[in-house]
């Protein structure tokens, strides 16, 4: 797969587009082979630790990968726990992005929980803000994003220009669905976070995610009661 993609000189809207085009019907790994064969240590996986296959995948391909954590204050401790087991398993080198102030300084300036009365600026100097900073040393990102997860991400190339950070933003795993996922775990017996199994489907925040009940859109967890449904990272 990697040899029959002609790697732009330079990357912007229109070469992410055409790379795309050729890796739309691209299987997961031929992706990974190929954005690692590309761009190697000048790119960083982004795992929310909702799952271990980004940083299983790369791993295999791609000894001491950066794995990019948005160590938000506010994590349940399985998604922490998730994260250590992860290190420990995998040839990884964890990269926690920190926000610029700890929750303690940020309940001093803006008042306690934010989150419940303003989440998009909690989200924004958490997550948002955090990743943008800890975005400046690559030339592409990767993430776990899938058309499944939410109708804001139906149409998510595999492929794309980030215009906000200034460089590459690949989904490998764009048109898996949840069985595709539960394959890829299991074959390889990777470490799971026991919050999926215990009805959040979708993983976030602790202040901000709570269990979805059966039949629920899968996201309908997040933010429950708030008009939002992403936190701003994928927007």
């Amino acid at each position: 797969m990697t040899a029959i993609i002609n790697t732009p000189s330079v990357w912007n809207a229109e070469t992410c587009a055409e790379v795309n085009a050729q890796l739309e019907n691209a299987s997961a790994e031929q992706i990974a082979d190929w954005a690692v064969a590309t761009f190697g240590d000048r790119l960083t996986v982004a795992a929310s630790m909702q799952d271990t296959i980004l940083p299983h995948m790369f791993s295999t391909r791609l000894k001491g990968v950066d794995v990019l954590f948005l160590e938000t204050g506010y994590h349940f401790p399985e998604t922490i726990a998730t994260r250590d087991e992860a290190a420990k398993q995998f040839p990884i080198t964890v990269i926690n992005a920190m926000p610029r102030q700890s929750v303690a300084e940020q309940d001093a300036e803006f008042g306690k929980d934010l989150f419940a009365r303003d989440p998009n600026l909690c989200c924004f100097m958490r997550k948002v803000d955090p990743l943008a900073r800890a975005l400046t040393k690559y030339e592409a990102w990767v993430t776990g994003a899938r058309r499944v997860d939410a109708v804001t991400r139906s149409e998510m190339p595999v492929v794309s220009w980030d215009e906000g950070h200034g460089l590459v933003k690949i989904n490998p795993l764009a048109l898996w669905n949840d069985m595709q996922v539960e394959i890829y775990q299991t074959a390889h017996s990777l470490p799971r976070n026991p919050l999926v199994a215990q009805g959040y489907p979708s993983i976030g925040c602790a202040p901000c995610t709570r269990k979805v009940a059966p039949g629920e859109d899968p996201r309908a967890g997040r933010w429950s009661g708030q008009d939002k449904i992403e936190c701003g990272i994928h927007e």
